[in-house]
């Protein structure tokens, strides 16, 4: 799936990855490949972009994720 990190001043990261880990407001949760629709609040945390060759994290303090036909827009 096709995921986006952005902030108001850059791109953190654009890429293909197998799986997402978002600091969710009520709770971590994972969003894998085929993930249905959803949008959802972002707390602090760690945001962890994984795929089969390596994986990357981002600390946040809150923000927005939205899934929508296999594309991952994170906006913090």
């Amino acid at each position: 799936m096709q995921v986006e990190i952005l902030t108001p001043e850059k791109t953190l990261f654009s890429g293909e990855a197998d799986i997402v880990t978002l600091p969710g407001a009520n709770g971590s949760f994972q969003v894998l490949d085929q993930h249905a629709p959803m949008i959802a609040n972002l707390g602090k945390g760690t945001v962890v972009v994984g795929s089969k060759q390596a994986s990357e994290q981002f600390n946040v303090n809150g923000g927005l994720v939205e899934v929508l036909e296999n594309r991952v827009i994170v906006l913090v």
